[in-house]
């Protein structure tokens, strides 16, 4: 009588065979961490697509990617930079980091949206080597409660300006105004000189209610006419008076 009894090690090698032609194609699939290239990897910019988009070539040459620019990579990555990029397991690519720039001569710092820098407990300084622009397509506001400037050479060219203020004070060695038209409106003015010399070529006009003039040593008037007119009473009073 044959024996019909079969042991736990036969089944498992009879299982084995029944389902090795159903699991090899599954076995030969990449799965998906091997897809997605889980891990980061350098890359070199080949071109930009418009930021945040970047055509990039990878090193380890398995071919070129479409990257997105992360929000944390500031740096706008420019063609010929080394770049990190990371992917995920949807398949998505982004660059994560600029490696080394091909100009370094050269940087942009680049976000969509407003960008603010805060320091809490210090100070902020910008220095640079050579010229400084700060440029704005809208307008540029600064509010301090106290402001400074210093330089050796100035230039400013303003279309208008408007200036408020409850004081202003000027302290300079030599100052010189050319315009075409200058007007002053105010309720007071004093003006305190050494020397003073004034020169019109066509017509000075003054208007006042009262005008007093005082000389100390001597008063000179001179013209080629002169007309002396009141309407109620002329008076020349003094030791000597000599006419003609």
């Amino acid at each position: 009588m044959t024996s019909t009894r079969t042991t736990a090690g036969d089944t498992i090698a009879t299982a084995r065979h029944a389902t090795q032609g159903v699991l090899d194609p599954l076995m030969q699939r990449p799965s998906h961490a091997a897809r997605a290239d889980s891990g980061t990897r350098t890359a070199t910019v080949i071109a930009s697509d418009g930021d945040p988009w970047f055509e990039v070539d990878l090193d380890d040459g398995q071919g070129s990617l479409r990257c997105r620019r992360v929000a944390s990579c500031l740096l706008l990555p420019a063609p010929g930079d080394t770049v990190l990029i990371t992917s995920t397991r949807q398949g998505d690519s982004y660059v994560i980091a600029v490696v080394v720039q091909a100009d370094p001569r050269q940087a942009t710092l680049a976000v969509d949206g407003d960008l603010t820098l805060v320091s809490r407990s210090g100070g902020i300084r910008a220095r640079s080597a050579g010229p400084m622009a700060l440029e704005s397509d809208t307008s540029i506001a600064m509010q301090s409660p106290e402001w400074r400037a210093q330089a050796r050479r100035a230039h400013c060219e303003i279309g208008e300006m408007d200036y408020q203020g409850a004081r202003i004070r000027f302290s300079v060695l030599v100052s010189r105004f050319v315009g075409r038209t200058c007007e002053v409106v105010l309720d007071r003015l004093n003006l305190l000189t050494r020397s003073s010399f004034r020169l019109t070529e066509e017509m000075e006009q003054v208007r006042a209610g009262q005008i007093d003039i005082q000389a100390e040593q001597t008063l000179r008037l001179h013209s080629k006419n002169t007309l002396l007119t009141s309407k109620g009473l002329v008076k020349v009073d003094a030791e000597q008076i000599h006419m003609g």
